[in-house]
Parts: C-alpha cells; sequence; structure tokens
C-alpha cells in the first residue's frame, strides 16, 4: 500500500524531531506539572541530599516509569496501568506515571509520583516541549524502562525514551482498530526500537507477529489480573446498588463498558430486545461513560425507538464495578474487537456467568460452554439465546459461573500479572547488562 502524501509528510516530520532531540544535550526548562513527588527524599542537616539517595536507591531497584496518553476515564488500559502501580511492591521497583492529560478525581487515588506533559498536536511547540521535558526526567530521576500504553505514547513517547537512553517495553492492547497510515509506519521504526513488546493476549501476539511483522521472541505476553482480595473484601460490604429502582428486577444482566462503537452497546441493545420478549421483568445494565457523543445518541435512540427505556439502563461511570457484577445474575459484552477484557475477568471472577464475543482474547478465558458462552460478533441471536439458556437454568448457571471464578484464580489473578510483569522487567535489565 503506497502510503498517503500527509501520512509520508507526517512520519518524516516524526524522525526529524527524534534526530533533533538525540542531538540536544542542554534543554531549556518546561513547566511541567508535577502532581505528586512524595517519593522524593527531604535532606536533613548533615545527611544526604535528595539526589545522592535518590542515585543509591535507583541501584538498589529498577525504576519504571508508566507513560500513557490520557487519565480522562477508565478503560481498560487505564484500569490496568492504575492496577500496576498500585499492586507492584514497591520494594522491588519504583514506579512514576507521565502522561499527556489526568482527571483530577482519578488522580486523587494514585499513591505514586504523576508528571503531566500538556500537549495536542505533534507540529505545536507544546509538543517540542513535552519532548524535552520528558527526556529531562527520564535521565535526571534515573528512568531504567519506559513501558508506554496506546498509540501516541508507543510512538511519540517511545521515540523518546530511546534517545534519552531508557529501555523501551511498547503495550499492545488491541487489534490495531484505531491506527492510520500514519501510525502504521511510525511503528516500522518504534518496532525496531522496543527492547520488548508486551501484548495482552496470545491472540494480541499474533497480531503483533502476522501485522507487524515483530519477531516472536521479542514479545511477551502478560495477561491483564484480577485483584481477588478486593473482590473478596466487596463481598462484606453493604451493596450500593441494592436500593436502585431496578434492584428488583427478575433476571439482571451487566455489560461494563464505555459507550463505543467498537464494544457492540448496539448489538447488546438487539439482544435485550430480543430476552425481554421472553422475560418481560429482565434488566440489563450498561456501566460506562458516553465515550463517543454521537454512537451514544444513537444507542440511546435505539432504547427509545424499541420501547427498552426500562429494561436497558445506562448508568454511566462505575468507579468499582464489582458491587454491581456481584447482584447479576449474567455478564453480557458483545465487543466487535478486543485485546484482552478487563470486565470479562471481574465478572468470571465474581462467579457471574458470562455471554462474550469471539474476539481477541476472549477465547482465551473462556471454554464455551465451560466456564461461559461465546457468541459470533454482530449476533444478537446466538447471545440472546445463551442468556435465556443462563437465566432459564439457576443451575447451570452457577455451575458455569463457578468454573469462571476458579480459572480466574488458577489463571487471570493480579499476582501471576504483577510477577510476570517483574520477570519482565529483570529480563530487560539483564540484557541491557550483557549488552554493556
Amino acid at each position: 500500500m503506497e502510503p498517503c502524501p500527509g501520512a509520508r509528510s507526517w512520519f518524516i516530520n516524526c524522525t526529524r524531531v527524534c534526530c533533533l532531540l538525540s542531538r540536544m544535550e542542554g534543554m531549556q526548562e518546561f513547566s511541567t506539572r508535577v502532581l505528586d513527588s512524595s517519593d522524593t527524599p527531604t535532606s536533613l542537616g548533615g545527611e544526604l541530599s535528595s539526589q545522592e539517595l535518590a542515585a543509591s536507591d535507583a541501584k538498589a531497584r529498577p525504576h519504571v516509569l508508566f507513560l500513557i496518553d490520557h487519565l480522562m476515564a477508565l478503560g481498560g488500559g487505564e484500569t490496568n496501568l492504575l492496577k500496576v502501580v498500585q499492586l507492584m511492591p514497591p520494594e522491588l521497583v519504583r514506579c512514576s506515571i507521565a502522561t499527556f492529560r489526568i482527571k483530577p478525581e482519578i488522580r486523587q487515588n494514585i499513591s505514586v509520583p504523576v508528571y503531566v506533559f500538556p500537549w495536542k498536536r505533534f507540529f505545536h511547540l507544546d509538543a517540542w516541549k513535552a519532548a524535552f521535558a520528558l527526556r529531562k526526567l527520564i535521565r535526571t530521576e534515573r528512568v531504567d524502562i519506559v513501558q508506554t500504553y496506546f498509540e501516541t505514547s508507543n510512538l511519540w513517547g517511545g521515540l523518546v525514551a530511546k534517545l534519552s537512553g531508557a529501555l523501551l517495553l511498547s503495550s499492545r492492547r488491541d487489534m490495531g482498530i484505531l491506527r492510520k497510515t500514519k501510525h502504521w509506519l511510525a511503528y516500522l521504526v518504534v518496532n525496531r526500537l522496543s527492547d520488548r513488546v508486551l501484548a495482552v493476549s496470545e491472540e494480541v501476539k499474533r497480531f503483533c507477529v502476522d501485522a507487524d511483522r515483530i519477531d516472536p521472541r521479542k514479545i511477551s505476553v502478560v495477561y491483564n489480573g484480577v485483584d481477588l482480595k478486593h473482590i473478596a473484601a466487596e463481598g462484606s460490604k453493604d451493596n450500593p446498588f441494592a436500593k436502585a429502582d431496578w434492584a428488583g428486577a427478575s433476571h439482571i444482566i451487566t455489560c461494563v463498558a464505555n459507550i463505543r462503537r467498537v464494544k457492540g452497546i448496539d448489538v447488546l441493545i438487539r439482544t435485550a430486545q430480543r430476552v425481554c420478549r421472553e422475560l418481560p421483568d429482565a434488566v440489563f445494565l450498561v456501566a460506562g461513560s458516553l465515550y463517543e457523543r454521537d454512537y451514544s445518541e444513537e444507542v440511546q435512540a435505539m432504547i427509545r425507538s424499541m420501547g427498552l427505556e426500562k429494561n436497558v439502563r445506562l448508568l454511566g461511570f462505575i468507579g468499582d464495578p464489582v458491587p454491581l457484577l456481584k447482584m447479576s445474575d449474567a455478564f453480557c459484552l458483545l465487543s466487535r474487537s478486543e485485546g484482552f477484557c478487563n470486565a470479562l475477568l471481574e465478572a468470571m471472577a465474581c462467579g457471574v456467568p458470562s455471554v462474550v464475543t469471539r474476539v481477541g482474547g476472549n477465547p482465551e478465558a473462556v471454554n464455551d460452554g465451560e466456564n461461559g458462552f461465546l457468541v459470533p460478533v454482530e449476533d444478537d441471536t446466538a447471545a440472546a439465546e445463551r442468556l435465556l439458556t443462563l437465566l432459564r437454568d439457576p443451575e447451570r448457571s452457577t455451575q458455569i459461573g463457578e468454573r469462571g471464578r476458579n480459572s480466574v484464580q488458577t489463571r487471570f489473578s493480579a499476582d501471576a500479572m504483577i510477577q510476570k510483569l517483574i520477570g519482565v522487567y529483570r529480563d530487560l535489565l539483564a540484557e541491557r547488562g550483557k549488552k554493556r
């Protein structure tokens, strides 16, 4: 495929910026908003200075900087990052976060240092300033590994990270659904520069090998993990949704996803229409932000036109969906594409039987008919049939839910995820040591 002139221009300019960065040792100060610097020791009397303490600490444990495009809403990637920095043992790994935008409410719950480099357009002066500031942060804070999330961080941030002397751990969390021509071109460079590529599922790894032509030996698969302790603790608390007007429904089917076309919410509504013909008192709950405005309006219009106002409820963003899942009879997410679904794992960990599409890493978690059901994309008929099977047979539903819970406990725990990540970090550092 011949790249369009605009994409070629973007790629050339991106390369020029990186070359300039690699040559520039002196940088102007950029007024970066540091939202937290609680990890920085203070100097007292004759003790070591903060810089000396930081240098000593850096030798004892690696410093991983997590770079993500934004933290404005909690989708799968954002939730995964926050879970990793929360659960990563601080005595083993020093964690920091860098982003271009962050919502104050999300920031309040982060315990590690957060650095914000605001910029929106690649050719704007702010992007250059942000690149210089990120480079300075990596060098002054002795960052060993930069772990990137999402397109801009993978590409722009990945290039800056490598040119600043850090190891690059480039994450792949989907099947390339948001890529444009300029992204494909930039990945040709970043894939070569990356020290390791982190895939969230074997299916995403296959995509990286087949579409991006990455050496499979360079790709590590680390599944998303569920915090089982948190889920167990929620069982002892009063459910905040117990008094909701829909709480007394005959059957509750929950979907945890932001309102985006790729999440197939329109297919879910057609499925709800079929199920509610048989079970008119059933309620479908969608917990997620109205992420795409036009699509959200389309979804709301569908609900009205089908007369499902009482049966389909858009709850908006729910900070902790676990209490909602614990009172659900089934979980249903009919995505058109997935990397590996966090919400599915949370539902399974709660013992809720699930109906999901056969996309991305879903078949790696769900064995069809054993610990959940898999259905084809766009097939609301099949989805409705599987849901009715669960809702009409409570005994079988419970058995499937328990098998799902066991699957998560044995394969997809947060502890397993953290241990695998630490193993990847150690491998990267060991490889760098051999090269030196």
